[in-house]
């Protein structure tokens, strides 16, 4: 996301109320506006279709079919999304551009290999009742949404982001369309119309990326040699995916939270709506993240090594250091207030909101935890935000494996001490690596200098 900077930074230029508003909101909509079509565009065709499908269980199987795919393909992809921008981001300073194409056609390649066998094996193993056209559908839709992963963090960084949600929009669009013009052929149907909109996604990323490069090569594996891609990030991509899902996972099959939906697949409905809803909530503090991290941080993060790079005085260099720290710490330090007010309005109409839906209190109090903990999620990426600036690649790695086995093992003891410490797993794991990520932050901030001198 570092290119949205520049456009943030043109429209803040204009110091009013009205274009700092305007930012925020631009800043929202890029980075969560992919998210939000994708949820609204699934319960959009499971409501609509509520008086042609029967019986209704298989509205839930779609959605849920959906959500499984979604959830691994992110989970499978992790090793590429981080670890392939990063090799591209190099190509370019290099000036090599000629071979981002064709390595980008290449990851896409192995992606489309490595979908295509995981998915056929156990979608072919593990749904054996379920129709041939059901199994298809699964395995096509898995191997473009894996494609859809890359494509999306790679438009992303060549500041295509605008193209990215107008894509989103479009493909979601018609995937509701489809999807209802399919309906009568029930599951099968809806899972149809949701291939039709992902591919169309799919099809126009390649059409930008196109546009933007050329290549007299098709494919190339450049990336797949020793040293092109750092280990650490494609470790870290994998680790990162699987802790933000693996707290649900834990709640999907555990047998006192969760119930069988179709073949493996499981939902845990006490522990699915209150997280949905808490996701929801952090679409503030990641509009707050998107503008102070790459606005005012980007500027005071350039001046620093433009200092150093450009041999200016020692006083000079310490004094741009203490700026981008200072924009740090305001930055990091809005996300909590933004989050603490988006917290506190959503805990005084949760309820109402809860009764109006006809769902049960005892989501209430897990909801709370659930809106800390999405709210500490936000804080932790400004965190591995700063660290990736920083090129801190292993710490980065090391909170977020520290998160993975937290989130694992205290959600595991939550499920075991019962309903009053539902969702304390993932938000105590969150805490934790927040308040260990800000202590190691502070220390490699204060002997910057140091380490950036000894590196040239």
């Amino acid at each position: 996301m570092a290119g949205i900077g520049f456009e943030l930074r043109k429209i803040l230029k204009k110091d009013s109320y009205w274009s700092l508003l305007k930012a925020y909101a631009y800043a929202g909509v890029i980075s969560s506006g992919p998210w939000i079509l994708s949820i609204i565009g699934i319960l959009v065709i499971g409501v609509m279709s509520l008086s042609v499908i029967a019986p209704e269980t298989l509205i839930i199987q779609f959605q849920l079919s959906v959500t499984y795919l979604i959830a691994f393909s992110l989970i499978l992809t992790g090793c590429l999304q981080t670890s392939f921008t990063r090799y591209v981001a190099d190509r370019l300073y290099e000036q090599k551009d000629e071979l981002v194409l064709s390595n980008f056609h290449g990851v896409l390649c192995l992606v489309t290999i490595a979908c295509g066998i995981f998915a056929t094996g156990v979608i072919a193993w593990l749904f054996p009742e379920q129709t041939v056209l059901y199994k298809v559908l699964m395995i096509g839709s898995f191997v473009v949404l894996g494609n859809i992963w890359i494509a999306t963090i790679f438009l992303s960084s060549m500041k295509e982001y605008k193209a990215v949600l107008l894509l989103y929009g479009l493909g979601y669009g018609l995937t509701i369309g489809a999807a209802l013009a399919m309906r009568s052929f029930g599951l099968e149907g809806l899972l149809f119309g949701f291939f039709i909109g992902q591919f169309f996604i799919l099809v126009g990323m390649l059409g930008l990326t196109v546009r933007n490069y050329s290549s007299d090569t098709l494919l190339a594996w450049d990336f797949l040699k020793k040293g092109r891609m750092y280990v650490s990030l494609i470790w870290l991509g994998l680790v990162y995916n699987l802790a933000i899902w693996i707290d649900k996972f834990l709640f999907w099959y555990y047998p006192e939270t969760s119930q069988l939906i179709i073949g493996p697949i499981r939902n845990s409905p006490i522990y699915d709506l209150p997280i949905f809803l808490a996701y929801l909530s952090i679409l503030p503090g990641m509009a707050s993240f998107l503008v102070r991290m790459e606005t005012d941080f980007v500027e005071r993060y350039q001046e620093f090594y433009d200092a150093i790079r450009g041999g200016a005085s020692l006083d000079h260099i310490q004094h741009a250091k203490n700026e981008m720290v200072r924009t740090i710490r305001l930055g990091l330090f809005e996300i909590m207030k933004i989050q603490f007010v988006v917290s506190l309005l959503i805990w005084a109409i949760g309820p109402p909101i809860l009764r109006w839906l006809e769902i049960s209190e005892l989501y209430e109090s897990l909801l709370y935890v659930d809106i800390v903990a999405a709210g500490l999620q936000v804080l932790f990426l400004g965190i591995l935000n700063v660290m990736f600036y920083l090129d801190k690649r292993l710490i980065a790695l090391g909170l977020s494996s520290l998160f993975l086995i937290a989130n694992v093992i205290l959600t595991t003891w939550s499920l075991y001490m019962g309903l009053p410490y539902y969702g304390y797993g993932f938000a105590v794991s969150l805490l934790v690596v927040v308040i260990l990520g800000m202590h190691l932050l502070d220390k490699k901030l204060q002997k910057l200098e140091y380490e950036t001198f000894m590196l040239q």
